[in-house]
């Protein structure tokens, strides 16, 4: 079983790598083998997480750009390209989001989270794999979308908007990429706020959470791995694409 999710000789590109869901999911992929290239806007964060993979065992170099600026996204290709020859995983895990109401929502501010969370991703990837495919590398790709993708949330417009479009996308680009043997999925988060993000939840909000979710709690990072790990292995889920793979406590399940 455990040869279905060994990922020796792969090497994975982590976008948003120095996140707190980004990091976990990092740590999962290194654990199981694969070479690990943790890109961050914010470099010292992202150097963190290589070196507390480093320290288990794993092998990560932290790199720096900014998915919202592409010319920093051509440059890390170079920079990768040359610490690894290529590579086999793309996991695009940038995200930005605001609790700004629709009727107050400004165009700058739209424009800012639509140039991460879509058109960031959308041609980051596109770079990413144009590589891939005159490689020749088999590979896989894993966006990070939201439950908020399927049942918009209240106080997040813009932020839902942009992950129904990450959706749409993956199941697009799955089928545009399958020619190349490059399988692209999703995951869906259900909640999993970071430490400092729980203590400005209101105790309301916490409640409306808890019953939508069926396990009735707060997901943790290290939750997600499986998944991860799951849809990077060709081993595993080599016949898996176009699929959006729920991790969300039952969340998604509920209506009243």
């Amino acid at each position: 079983m455990h040869s279905l999710f060994d990922l020796s000789g792969k090497v994975a590109v982590i976008l948003g790598g120095n996140s707190t869901l980004g990091s976990s999911m990092a740590k999962g992929l290194a654990d199981h083998g694969a070479k690990v290239a943790i890109v961050g806007r914010n470099i010292k964060t992202a150097e963190e997480v290589a070196t507390e993979i480093a320290q288990s065992g794993g092998d990560a170099k932290a790199f720096q750009a900014d998915v919202s600026d592409l010319t920093t996204i051509d440059q890390v290709i170079d920079e990768i390209e040359t610490w690894s020859g290529g590579w086999d995983i793309l996991l695009n895990a940038p995200g930005t989001n605001s609790t700004t109401p629709y009727l107050e929502l400004e165009t700058e501010e739209w424009d800012q989270i639509m140039g991460v969370n879509l058109k960031g991703v959308v041609f980051a990837t596109q770079a990413f794999a144009k590589k891939m495919i005159d490689q020749g590398r088999q590979g896989s790709i894993i966006n990070i979308s939201s439950v908020s993708s399927t049942t918009p949330l209240s106080k997040v417009f813009t932020y839902s908007a942009s992950k129904a479009a990450i959706n749409n996308v993956t199941q697009y680009l799955a089928r545009e990429f399958a020619p190349h043997n490059i399988r692209v999925n999703a995951i869906i988060p259900g909640f999993f706020p970071a430490e400092q993000n729980r203590k400005i939840l209101s105790e309301e909000r916490i409640q409306s959470i808890m019953g939508h979710t069926p396990l009735n709690r707060f997901g943790n990072p290290e939750e997600l791995q499986g998944a991860a790990v799951y849809l990077a292995s060709d081993k595993a889920s080599g016949y898996v694409t176009g699929e959006l793979l729920r991790v969300d406590g039952g969340f998604g399940s509920m209506t009243i």
